[in-house]
């Protein structure tokens, strides 16, 4: 079973928000949606400053078996990348919700239609 931390956000395409102190939003794959990936050879980031429009491909995921789409979960300017990922993609494996996060964001709106970590499980658990 896949981890789903209590005090994180979801999106229905497995995205991760945390909030931070700052107001930024860090924003990741979930643990579920890496394991469906398997192990990850490459990840592709926005550009700090990049304008994000909620729904929108703003990175890509790339493991042995397929590459895929993450999706900004609110609008908002990216603020930083995880830069160690183009030399280490294996962390989002390792530590999705650590130092495998993908972007932090400056938001321009609070994210829609997110989810809690009950109501993200059962999306997982139901299939």
């Amino acid at each position: 079973m896949s981890q789903v931390p209590d005090t994180l956000r979801y999106t229905r395409s497995h995205e991760w928000l945390r909030q931070e102190a700052d107001g930024s939003i860090t924003v990741g794959i979930t643990d579920h949606a890496q394991a469906q990936l398997g192990d990850l050879v490459y990840v592709e980031l926005p550009a700090v400053g990049d304008a994000l429009e909620a729904g929108a491909a703003c990175a890509v995921v790339e493991s042995v078996k397929a590459a895929a789409d993450v999706y900004a979960p609110l609008g908002g300017t990216v603020a930083a990348v995880n830069a160690a990922l183009s030399d280490a993609p294996e962390q989002v494996n390792q530590d999705p919700y650590g130092d495998g996060w993908l972007l932090r964001l400056s938001p321009g709106a609070a994210p829609a239609d997110t989810l809690d970590a009950e109501a993200y499980r059962a999306l997982t658990e139901a299939g």
